[in-house]
């Protein structure tokens, strides 16, 4: 496990633009944090660190957002979910299947249902602007 700690939005935005340059086609990143811990952010920096250019948002309602980049960025929430038949609705898998990076929030609650080979970020907030980060998986591409 590899934590790390942000102390800004600006520092959350520069650590998920590391963890995106770590990113390959087809890989899974699973978010889990309580309301307001910090996921959609993340989610914003490390999209925009791999190209996309329009405003990464919440998809709470919507449950799945799709951006073009060099790589295509699937952005998806559990949040509203209640069955295993709506997460696997969302096609997630198939998203994978064909080279998109897949960002899911609240994927703790179909962790089951997700693939093994992901990789998790746990986030804590720790006061307003400070973000504890505990990211498993992925071990072999951390450099420092």
């Amino acid at each position: 496990m590899i934590t790390r700690t942000t102390h800004s939005p600006e520092e959350t935005d520069a650590l998920a633009a590391t963890v995106a340059g770590m990113a390959q086609p087809g890989d899974l990143v699973v978010l889990v944090g309580r309301l307001g811990a910090g996921k959609t952010r993340f989610v914003q920096g490390f999209a925009r660190a791999l190209g996309v250019t329009e405003p990464a948002t919440s998809p709470t309602f919507a449950l799945v957002h799709n951006y073009d980049a060099p790589v295509p960025i699937v952005h998806a929430d559990l949040y509203r979910l209640v069955s295993e038949h709506e997460v696997l609705d969302l096609g997630l898998d198939e998203s994978l299947a064909n080279g998109a990076i897949v960002l899911v929030e609240w994927g703790d609650r179909a962790a089951g249902l997700l693939r093994a080979d992901r990789l998790t970020v746990t986030i804590t907030d720790i006061d307003e602007t400070s973000r504890a980060f505990q990211f498993e998986g992925w071990i072999d591409r951390w450099t420092t």
